[in-house]
């Protein structure tokens, strides 16, 4: 949920990538918070991967959990907005992010730490078995499949090629053979079905460490049946071969690169300045050296006069020092220089190939020193875990008094936030200038639908009103909603707040003709208000666009949160409209979408849901219920309500009620978005959920079902949840069919209409 704003918002941070760095500085700026800057962490995934674990993951002795930074109660705990997108440039002369899915997004200060890619040849890929190790979640769901394939077909013989013979690839070779090991003995598959070749171009394996630990690992690959492939230059990689420049050739089925590191080429057309490898040049500050106001750290950047290898030790020692010069930066103090250290411990795991993670042993490194035992393999474990326990028990936040917080910030912003004194009444609308330019940045992107002969006055040309024709063959349908913003991100928020005030129009049979908007966004700087109205209303605009609707008027104001809703118009012949009461016996009730969308923003909003529930539930919000009404018209569906703050049950009792019918649902046929089932048996449910657990005074069985976990999520308020049908019998296979092959993945049917019965209790519930 977006948190309050007790201040307004004066400065925009921007942490472009969640690396360790930024993970670490996240942390901190959570325990000191800056009154005033408003931070966002942009980032392609909401969890990211500890590199220091990483080998253990692949080799089968950590979880996903275990090994991934979860971002989403990071950002929450920082009080950060969390845009999940992919880079792919950078305005500097305006100051802004560009995406690849979203709008540009405004800094006063960015941060970028984004890691690096691995170089590979452009022959190597448009192969989908040419698979780069970074980014890293991209790697892990290749290796997933990867397993599976394995798992699948047991007894084919898979081979399997690594490029790179540095610590990344030797670690890598190990982990992959111990894991794929043991699935083969699962299956009771000979070792032999699978081979493993590391390729190296140079005549040294792991070059940069000492020459004990080359030669020590050379001896542990080779004992255990990897080909080595030194001095080889891979010149060729097709779809199941790897040729050198010697001539050698292996047939691979898959091959991983774990090459030299490479920075995207975003990066150095941007304009800042790089070095001959296109990563960020920076100061002993971690500032940019071409631009004050950006700053880079972990592997992305390169430290002026001090470079160091691409390594996760370094990252997070950065964390620190990042974060001391990013407030500092943003309060108008001096910097603090970081000096990077020459040399470190690097513990390499051995990826022992034995059912136990306590048997595995790791070999430490220390300029030209090296040692291999059990018991750094258990030091190491117990680093890594200490490190991962920092972001998965956040402690409680510190607050420090609003007064210290804004005597941080820089003297002219001090000034301006004195004189922000916030009227009510009309004199708490936003500035008709923001307004006007938020509407021209906008309406460039989302021009008004060409063929909306009946709007006619929009915001083409404003007036006091909006005037709309109505056609004389269709009736008018109508509805309202308006809420607080449940998510950090006013893009995404505002799709799922159109999609959610467009489902009653879906629901009705109509078709979306116009809308009108209410928005209240934080108190902020005027061009900080511009653009979180940006934002929101980009999102609105682009569902309401996608349902063929006009946006064609509203009302702003500014408040302590963000809020948004839609007063949104449909039409609809009047002999088509769905009803709830066209509910017939003998009908099959089908629902379109998963339930839990409550249950899982409650635990969101107390740090207990994970970020992958949440990406997931935000995913189903996201999706529009009209393809899927068009679907269940089509299917001849009689009667249709959406899910939204009553819960099932509670809108099936409506639909009972105005029909005059009985109903039976099957409970383990309900489809539940992943998470939710776990957090109502933790005890976590929606601050709404008493009210709507009325509806259980409606079943007629409920002291027998009450004790299951699942049957909480009946009463689940639903925030853009699916749709509620009653289809006849014999479509409902067909419609389900359809509604799965439209993207409704999760639609299901959970139950069947019966005949009015005299009981009060209308509904019946099966296990």
């Amino acid at each position: 949920m977006m948190n309050p704003v007790s201040e307004p918002i004066v400065k925009d941070l921007v942490l472009v990538g969640g690396g360790h760095s930024h993970a670490i500085a996240l942390r901190m700026l959570g325990m000191q918070p800056l009154s005033g800057v408003r931070i966002t962490l942009l980032t392609e995934a909401s969890d990211t991967p500890y590199s220091g674990m990483l080998p253990g993951h692949i080799a089968g002795f950590y979880s996903h959990d275990e090994c991934h930074i979860d971002l989403r109660p990071l950002a929450q705990f920082a009080q950060a907005q969390l845009y999940l997108d992919r880079v792919v440039g950078l305005d500097l002369p305006n100051k802004r992010v560009i995406c690849a899915h979203r709008p540009p997004v405004a800094f006063d200060v960015v941060s970028i730490d984004i890691g690096s890619t691995p170089t590979i040849p452009d022959i190597a890929r448009a192969l989908e078995s040419s698979i780069p190790v970074k980014p890293i979640r991209r790697f892990l769901d290749h290796w997933d499949q990867l397993i599976e394939q394995v798992v699948e077909n047991p007894e084919k013989p898979i081979c399997i090629g690594i490029i790179g013979g540095g610590a990344g690839g030797v670690e890598l070779s190990l982990a992959v053979q111990r894991h794929l090991h043991k699935v083969l003995r699962r299956s009771q598959q000979p070792p032999e079905n699978l081979s493993l070749h590391l390729f190296q171009r140079g005549t040294v394996l792991m070059p940069g460490y000492s020459r004990w630990v080359s030669d020590r690992f050379y001896k542990i690959l080779a004992q255990r049946g990897i080909h080595l492939h030194l001095g080889e230059t891979v010149t060729e990689v097709q779809a199941h071969q790897v040729r050198c420049e010697s001539g050698l050739t292996v047939a691979c089925d898959y091959t991983f690169w774990v090459t030299q590191a490479a920075a995207p080429n975003w990066v150095k057309a941007s304009g800042l300045a790089t070095d001959a490898q296109g990563f960020i040049g920076v100061d002993e500050n971690l500032r940019s050296l071409s631009h004050p106001f950006v700053f880079a750290a972990g592997d992305i950047a390169t430290v002026k006069n001090h470079p160091r290898p691409k390594a996760g030790v370094f990252a997070v020692r950065q964390g620190k020092p990042l974060f001391e010069n990013l407030r500092r930066t943003l309060s108008g103090q001096p910097l603090k220089p970081y000096i990077p250290q020459k040399r470190y411990l690097s513990l390499i795991g051995t990826s022992e190939d034995s059912d136990s993670n306590q048997h595995n042993a790791a070999i430490a490194s220390w300029g030209s020193l090296g040692y291999e035992a059990p018991w750094l393999w258990q030091l190491k474990d117990a680093i890594d875990r200490r490190f991962m326990e920092r972001f998965s028990q956040l402690p409680e936040m510190m607050q420090q008094p609003a007064s210290t917080l804004t005597a941080q910030l820089q003297p002219e912003s001090n000034s301006k936030i004195q004189n922000l004194m916030r009227c009510g009444g009309c004199g708490a609308k936003v500035g008709s200038s923001v307004l006007e330019r938020v509407l021209q940045r906008i309406q460039q992107e989302y021009p008004q639908p060409s063929d909306r002969a009946d709007i006619l006055i929009g915001l083409d040309a404003p007036d006091d009103a909006a005037v709309l024709q109505i056609p004389a063959d269709r009736v008018l349908v109508q509805t309202i909603d308006y809420f607080r913003s449940l998510i950090n991100d006013p893009f995404v928020f505002g799709q799922i707040s159109a999609n959610h005030c467009l489902s009653d129009i879906f629901a009705m049979g109509a078709v979306p003709q116009s809308a009108l908007a209410l928005a209240t966004v934080p108190y902020a700087l005027e061009a900080k208000v511009e653009e979180t109205l940006y934002q929101l209303l980009s999102g609105a605009l682009k569902a309401l666009h996608q349902a063929g609707a006009a946006l064609i008027g509203g009302h702003t104001t500014e408040g302590a949160e963000l809020a948004f809703g839609l007063s949104c118009n449909g039409l609809a012949e009047r002999d088509r409209l769905l009803r709830k009461t066209g509910t017939q016996p003998g009908q099959v009730l089908i629902l379109t979408k998963a339930l839990g969308t409550g249950a899982l923003f409650a635990a969101d909003m107390q740090r207990r849901a994970k970020g992958r529930w949440i990406d997931a539930a935000v995913e189903s919000m996201l999706q529009s219920n009209q393809a899927a009404a068009e679907c269940l018209m089509q299917h001849q569906a009689s009667a249709c309500t959406d899910i939204t703050g009553f819960g099932l049950l509670g809108h099936l009792a409506e639909m009972t009620q105005a029909s005059q019918v009985a109903v039976e649902v099957k409970l383990e046929a309900i489809p539940l978005l992943a998470g939710a089932r776990t957090v109502v048996e933790q005890g976590i449910v929606s601050s709404l959920q008493p009210q709507n657990l009325r509806a259980a005074l409606k079943v007629q069985n409920w002291s027998k079902v009450s004790d299951r976990p699942e049957s909480a999520l009946l009463f689940d308020p639903q925030t853009s949840g699916g749709l509620l049908a009653a289809v006849p019998a014999e479509r409902a296979s067909d419609c389900i069919s359809a509604l799965q092959l439209l993207g409704y993945w999760q639609s299901r049917a959970i139950g069947g209409v019966l005949p009015s019965t005299s009981s009060p209790e209308p509904i019946t519930i099966e296990l």
